[in-house]
């Protein structure tokens, strides 16, 4: 990997800090009924709203949205940077080992099977979590580097998913079934309620905190096995840990926002760029970028228009053209 310069790290992350929590503000703010800040500002103070509908605006809708924006955004990021350091690969990404497509099938299933929401949810975390046990299954048993194994193992076993989502949006009612089937395989957050919040903290929580603790090894890891090994660490443990983990908040964030592209690719690119590509400053500036970022491509989504646009097709605009300007740049991206 090419070295950066050094910058400030900590002085980063506290601008990234700041400009997040000028972002929720204005988020919480924004929307088809607005809350003018002073207002929030005066709720957080512990003073109420004058309106009860502004309230319940606030805290059924807008708040558990705006805080999922982040945890998602966070999670895709970080888990798109620990995967880059450990395959070594530029193009790394959460949905690298099938997370996303597996839980697009399980949510698939769910909705032709008609089931409620939270269903949606549990169906699409749990075939998340079923599809990348089968493929580190796979992968260990493959002959040859692990890494690649696992790689490959991914990519089959996302084309199988492929093929049975296919088949699934091929014998829905095309009438009612089959657009909430293609809407959530684009990415909403539009469906989000305070119990999706609390569905999704564990999860992220157990596989967040453990990238952050061991981010140093993380580091050890992108000298290569060998190097790695000759300085003590458990390469194949640390790296099931690492891909555990980011399969943990991968699954929790796709099974909430449905499929969304482009966010855990471009945004640790983008992070390497601020700080470089030491994992004890880069994981938490990715997580705060991942964060402002999916939180203003959401602000975008639901206040642009009338009708509100899927989350994946705007990372998508946003993400291919950046990373075609990352190749534009000098020097290497990664």
């Amino acid at each position: 990997m090419t070295e950066r310069l050094p910058r400030s790290g900590p002085g980063i992350v506290l601008v990234l800090g700041l400009l997040l929590i000028a972002a929720t503000l204005a988020s919480l703010s924004l929307g088809r009924y607005p809350i003018p800040v002073t207002a929030l500002l005066y709720r957080l103070l512990g003073r109420p709203f004058d309106s009860a509908r502004m309230e319940a605006v606030l805290m059924n809708v807008r708040l558990p949205r705006v805080i999922m924006a982040c945890l998602v955004g966070s999670a895709l990021a970080t888990a798109g940077a620990s995967y880059q350091g450990v395959f070594q690969n530029p193009l790394a990404a959460p949905d690298i080992l099938g997370a996303s497509s597996g839980a697009a099938t399980g949510a698939t299933l769910a909705i032709l099977l008609r089931l409620p929401g939270y269903l949606i949810t549990v169906f699409a975390f749990c075939a998340s979590l079923i599809t990348i046990a089968i493929v580190m299954l796979v992968g260990e048993r493959a002959r040859g580097k692990k890494v690649i194994g696992l790689v490959l193992a991914g990519l089959m076993v996302s084309s199988i998913h492929s093929a049975a989502g296919s088949f699934m949006k091929l014998v829905a009612d095309p009438n009612n079934v089959l657009p909430e089937i293609v809407y959530w395989l684009m990415g909403s957050l539009a469906k989000i309620r305070p119990g999706d919040v609390s569905f999704v903290l564990l999860p992220m929580a157990l596989g967040l905190v453990p990238l952050l603790v061991f981010r140093w090894r993380i580091n050890l890891l992108t000298l290569g096995e060998e190097e790695a090994q000759s300085m003590g660490v458990n390469v194949r443990g640390m790296r099931a840990l690492v891909i555990v983990c980011g399969t943990l908040v991968t699954a929790a964030a796709v099974s909430v926002s449905g499929v969304i592209g482009w966010a855990g690719l471009i945004i640790p690119h983008l992070s390497r760029r601020l700080v470089g590509n030491n994992y004890q400053v880069l994981m938490p500036v990715s997580m705060l970028t991942g964060a402002l970022f999916l939180l203003l491509i959401d602000n975008i989504s639901r206040n642009l228009f009338a009708t509100e646009i899927p989350l994946g097709i705007l990372t998508s605009l946003v993400g291919a053209p950046f990373f075609l300007w990352l190749l534009t740049r000098r020097g290497e991206i990664w």
